[in-house]
């Protein structure tokens, strides 16, 4: 057990530290495969977009490990958005990331479980004020470039424009429902990866990000920033020694969410059930009545283990569950790599609950347990009855 602040920072930064892939000593991104790249391009970074940027600063945020806050960045927007500018078209076009743009300050977040396990945590990094405002810029102009050659597969619904989880939910469901209506059974894989966003290996992204037809300015940027990265970890008021960041895109970043999208976009590739992901949780369903229907499920999981391996990825098998749907549904046994996967009775997809009858009891238990333990919660402290006491607080 770690009792110190400085100890803890020490544990969790060691453990985020110990997920990452190992570093490609051979191969520098900078130059790897950008001469197949398309073109370059001039960027041009006004005055006036600097100062939009920083006019729209959230001033409550914490400020990276540069200790420049986001308040006295917006209250000076109109004396430092030309010097900005000049530093951020200088830095995109020569692909030059100053170092302390690649430092990041780590805060620990707990999901779930047992408080003194350090897997529990999910690393969020607070990155320079500053090199976000470039990251918003360069994010721009990538996103526009995926949206006009519709790069992003259809199946993915994280960090998309217009899609969300409600979207994923229905075009999923309202496909496996309509199967299950016409009398099918139907499996569904609930595939999660081990820490996504920590193990992108950055030799593998910087081809990606080639592929998909990216100028070379833009790419070297991308590659420059995320190479060399270091990261420390902050408890209370103590902070943990730097360790070098050799593999993923930063979870709190601007740039990461797009990045990954654009890292796990061929996952799809040559499989013949559905898929459909938010981001890295990825959800893969077929008709399974026939012998050769199911064995075409288990060739898809295999696809997709080989789709890990080759990409330096790791599904997280305990995790991954089946669920079989229909009444004349024989509970087909799959297997991803050597383990075969458990089935389930109900799983957690996106917040909501979905149980093998597909029905949504479940979910509006539980919402309604939660509704009816707050309500409890304001009657202990409450005294009043009133409409307009009770109502708001409810």
């Amino acid at each position: 057990m770690a009792t110190g602040d400085r100890e803890k920072a020490e544990l969790l930064n060691a453990f985020f530290a110990s997920v990452f892939s190992q570093k490609e000593s051979h191969l520098q991104p900078q130059q790897h495969g950008m001469d197949e790249g398309l073109g370059e391009i001039q960027p041009q970074i006004g005055k006036q977009v600097v100062q939009e940027h920083l006019a729209t600063l959230n001033e409550f945020k914490s400020p990276g490990p540069d200790q420049l806050h986001p308040r006295v960045l917006k209250e000076l927007a109109e004396v430092i958005s030309e010097p900005l500018a000049i530093i951020f078209e200088s830095s995109w076009r020569t692909g030059e990331v100053p170092a302390d743009w690649r430092r990041a300050n780590v805060v620990p977040i707990f999901k779930k479980g047992k408080k003194n396990d350090p897997n529990n945590y999910r690393p969020v990094s607070l990155t320079p004020i500053p090199g976000k405002i470039l990251e918003k810029i360069i994010k721009e102009v990538v996103c526009e470039h995926l949206e006009t050659n519709a790069v992003i597969a259809n199946s993915q619904h994280g960090f998309t424009k217009n899609k969300s989880c409600q979207t994923n939910l229905i075009s999923f469901f309202d496909r496996v429902t309509s199967w299950v209506d016409t009398g099918n059974a139907v499996d569904v894989a609930y595939l999660d990866f081990s820490k996504a966003f920590d193990k992108v290996p950055h030799d593998l992204l910087a081809n990606k990000l080639v592929k998909c037809g990216l100028d070379k300015t833009t790419v070297r940027w991308i590659c420059n920033w995320l190479s060399e990265r270091t990261q420390r970890v902050l408890t209370n008021a103590s902070s943990s020694s730097w360790k070098e960041v050799t593999s993923g895109v930063p979870q709190g970043s601007v740039l990461g969410p797009v990045l990954f999208n654009i890292f796990i976009n061929d996952l799809d590739e040559g499989l013949e059930g559905t898929i459909i992901k938010f981001a890295d949780d990825t959800k893969l369903g077929g008709i399974a009545n026939t012998p050769e229907d199911r064995s075409r499920i288990q060739n898809d999981l295999d696809r997709l283990e080989r789709w890990a391996k080759t990409n330096k990825m790791k599904f997280n098998r305990d995790k991954c569950k089946i669920l079989h749907f229909g009444r004349k549904n024989g509970n087909q046994r799959y297997r991803m790599g050597d383990a075969w996967l458990d089935s389930s009775v109900c799983e957690k997809d996106l917040g909501v609950l979905v149980d093998n009858k597909l029905n949504m009891s479940q979910q509006c238990d539980a919402a309604a347990k939660k509704a009816n333990g707050i309500l409890a919660c304001i009657n202990r402290g409450i005294a009043s009855r009133s409409r307009e006491v009770m109502l708001p607080l409810y």
